[in-house]
């Protein structure tokens, strides 16, 4: 009796470590920027209908959001992150370099294994009543300039690339790009953690005169605080930034989740997703939904990194490691 009793605990014990090993199999968590989550969490349920509709199987995708740069250094140190979706390929790169991701990582989706891209653009208080409109404003005296710390956060280096470009574009050399993007984090009286923080210093603590932001935040403020608290401003040249993807090799192989990761990031590229995407204001792939999204993504004479600083990696090199560029020119205040 107590032998069969024992064999039945065994059993029951068994069962419930195979059901737990299966719920963790099918439970993905994406490690993403925090300007994403609203956009991920609409796409999350699409593609847990879609693989649902297409293998009959029940997934659950859970997200943690912050910086980008402070996600892979979570994701590096441990974080069993399954994928990762950041906006600088600097970000992923640095988890390729310490193995945590492919070397080939760029090869492996569709567009430099970026399904979506964005832009920087300036959000103004309601009537923009500091009259700004370009990023020859931005260093006037007495203007309050909300961005993202470029050391921690995706979106801030984009915002220093974007200035910097602005500049060279114009016909100006280095020097005076860094005359004028030293100028520009002058008028920055605090440097925010990631987009998200940027955003709550501007509305809620309401610091700051206009928010440098990726143009996606402009529908994200709008759901959260109400359309018509902020004022999009497109300036005349702005940058891409382009928002790769990548599978966590070292999460997959321990908890072989690698077809389902796959399979998440795939989806990205897909019509349902795109439209997902342009609908919060990321700029999708596909030309026809560029077309048909037009009154979101105004025509922005835009440049690509590598006009400019050859690449995301040798800009980082440059401008945001310790004694780079961007150390040089703010004074931490």
């Amino acid at each position: 009796m107590n032998l069969k009793r024992n064999v039945t605990r065994a059993l029951a014990g068994l069962a419930l470590v195979t059901g737990n090993l299966a719920v963790a199999q099918t439970t993905l968590l994406n490690a993403s920027y925090d300007v994403a989550r609203e956009f991920y969490k609409d796409y999350n349920a699409a593609f847990v209908a879609h693989y649902k509709k297409t293998t009959g199987k029940d997934i659950k995708i859970d997200q943690a959001h912050g910086g980008s740069s402070a996600q892979a250094r979570a994701v590096n140190d441990g974080l069993d992150a399954d994928v990762v979706t950041m906006n600088t390929t600097t970000d992923i790169e640095f988890l390729a370099s310490t193995g945590v991701v492919a070397k080939d990582w760029a090869k492996r989706f569709p567009g430099n294994a970026s399904p979506t891209t964005s832009t920087m653009l300036f959000l103004t208080r309601e009537g923009n009543p500091k009259h700004i409109k370009d990023w020859d404003d931005l260093i006037k005296p007495g203007i309050q300039v909300i961005v993202v710390n470029p050391k921690t956060g995706g979106n801030g280096r984009m915002a220093y690339l974007a200035a910097w470009g602005y500049v060279r574009k114009k016909g100006g050399t280095d020097a005076q790009a860094a005359e004028f993007v030293g100028k520009l984090f002058k008028n920055v009286p605090v440097l925010a953690k990631g987009g998200r923080d940027a955003t709550t210093i501007f509305l809620q603590r309401n610091i700051g005169d206009v928010l440098v932001t990726f143009e996606s935040e402009v529908v994200s403020v709008d759901r959260e605080f109400g359309a018509g608290k902020v004022d999009a401003v497109h300036p005349s040249v702005s940058i891409i930034a382009e928002n790769p993807v990548a599978v966590v090799e070292r999460t997959v192989a321990k908890k072989g989740t690698g077809e389902l990761a796959k399979a998440y990031l795939d989806y990205l590229y897909s019509d349902e997703a795109q439209e997902i995407a342009a609908k919060h204001a990321l700029r999708p792939r596909s030309a026809a939904l560029l077309k048909k999204y037009a009154s979101t993504f105004k025509p922005i004479q835009l440049f690509a990194v590598s006009e400019y600083f050859g690449s995301l990696s040798e800009a980082q090199k440059v401008h945001f490691n310790d004694g780079g560029q961007f150390d040089k020119l703010y004074a931490v205040k």
